[in-house]
């Protein structure tokens, strides 16, 4: 499995991204029940958010999120960063 770090980053003001929030966080509890997300929580100050994620590669990474409203509606981008974790705590072994 490949990691990754997806940092999204809003481009419409945020009283726009909250007439959206709970649809968002309805297609991320799709990807919490497929084992794909570990955590996700909104960036301070609220520009954006974050996400840790895993799958078997970027194209499905990014083939998930392109399902999302936020993306649909194009009021926020999204940036993948791939990370190899070499340490982590013990409680995390079974998802790693």
């Amino acid at each position: 499995m490949k990691h990754f770090i997806i940092e999204l980053t809003y481009l419409v003001p945020f009283s726009e991204i909250e007439k959206v929030l709970q649809e968002h966080r309805n297609f991320l509890q799709k990807g919490y029940d497929s084992g794909m997300l570990l955590c996700s929580g909104p960036r301070e100050p609220k520009i954006g958010g974050m996400a840790v994620a895993r799958a078997e590669s970027l194209k499905k990474i990014q083939d998930f999120f392109k399902d999302d409203p936020f993306l649909k509606l194009k009021i926020a981008e999204y940036r993948y960063i791939e990370f190899n974790p070499v340490k982590y705590q013990s409680i995390l072994k079974d998802w790693i």
